[in-house]
């Protein structure tokens, strides 16, 4: 009897691992697949918590935990802000969402949406800004799958010293700026621009490395700004704002391509022109709150009146025809191009994103 037991025990567990071995592909079969996402930002951030967040979490829904995201903020994964883009394209991570102003003149097509006093508003900006990437701007992006492209709401000064409140004051002032033609139009206008990402800008002001800093009100209190500012000087509602920059959410093309039809089906349809114009929506939403801590914080807030920003635009046009004459020398006709975003900015005002097709968790975020 014992015999038997000892033999039946070695066949139960040769079954056992033979049904084991036969489970394994089938186990690693369900596991997700994966998404690095890396982005440069602070997980208390709008774009973190209120975008990439329920995007992901969308995904993972949708394809029934088929999909899922591994999200990596403030440069988790190494590198610096100026190489997510790089790192997208070459595979190092999968998805990144960077400003393309940190390279500068490496996306010139795109560059019009950041010349000075082009939008009115980031949401009918960033619908402007998918449209005419998916019609002019397409090169700029070839080596990466765009899966949207943003503005933020109109950017202002915020300062240590004093307010702004006519040209001469920005005299002497070294003030940072996120992209080259914003740094254009600063020196145009008789300030010292200074170069620098925005996860810098807090610790650069707090040792006077910097006399201010160009930035929309949705960043300050994510990166305590407020804090270490004494005013906000802002441009006039009814003009055109100052400048904006122009973020990308872009995924490797190979990753992308290698993704089953219908992983790739549920990525096109949670991207594209919808999740541009949310990104852009919920910046200016975001504002009001960014406006709200400076003033909580006692700091003072001034608006730069029309008459005087008029005079701006018209200094500042040398920057604009600039930008056409670089795009033009490469072979591309930068009048055209610049009339083209214009029209595509003014076609898309009013427009609103619809919340219902959004998802749960994303209309959700938008409506907190």
């Amino acid at each position: 009897m014992a015999a038997m037991n000892k033999v039946f025990a070695l066949l139960l567990r040769a079954v056992v691992g033979t049904c084991l071995i036969v489970a394994a592909p089938l186990v690693r079969a369900q596991e997700p697949t994966l998404l690095r996402v890396h982005h440069f930002l602070p997980t208390t951030s709008t774009i973190h918590a209120r975008l990439i967040e329920p995007w992901c979490e969308s995904l993972y829904r949708e394809s029934a935990g088929r999909l899922k995201c591994q999200i990596h903020p403030a440069m988790q994964l190494g590198g610096t802000p100026a190489q997510l883009f790089d790192q997208a394209r070459d595979g190092v991570v999968d998805v990144v969402w960077t400003l393309l102003g940190y390279s500068a003149g490496r996306f010139p097509l795109l560059e019009v949406f950041e010349l000075p006093f082009m939008i009115h508003d980031a949401e009918s900006a960033s619908r402007a800004l998918w449209r005419y990437a998916s019609q002019e701007g397409a090169a700029d992006l070839h080596e990466v799958q765009p899966l949207a492209l943003h503005t933020h709401e109109a950017g202002h000064f915020f300062l240590g010293k004093r307010a702004v409140t006519q040209r001469a004051d920005l005299r002497g002032l070294k003030i940072r700026a996120p992209t080259r033609q914003a740094n254009r139009m600063l020196a145009a206008l008789g300030a010292s621009p200074v170069g620098m990402p925005v996860p810098q800008v807090a610790d650069a002001l707090y040792k006077g490395v910097i006399d201010g800093a160009l930035l929309p009100y949705e960043v300050v209190p994510a990166l305590k700004i407020h804090e270490v500012t004494r005013f906000a000087s802002e441009t006039d509602a009814r003009f055109p704002a100052l400048y904006t920059s122009v973020f990308a959410l872009v995924m490797n093309k190979a990753r992308y391509q290698g993704l089953p039809a219908d992983l790739r089906a549920l990525i096109d349809r949670t991207t594209g022109i919808e999740l541009s114009a949310r990104a852009g929506r919920l910046y200016d939403e975001a504002a009001e709150r960014g406006r709200q801590a400076v003033r909580a914080r006692g700091n003072s807030v001034n608006v730069i009146p029309p008459a005087e920003l008029a005079q701006w635009r018209a200094t500042t046009q040398t920057v604009v025809e600039s930008w056409q004459s670089e795009v033009t020398a490469k072979g591309g006709d930068g009048a055209r191009l610049l009339a083209t975003a214009r029209a595509l900015i003014e076609s898309e005002r009013g427009k609103k994103t619809p919340l219902a097709t959004t998802g749960s968790r994303i209309e959700a975020a938008q409506t907190k």
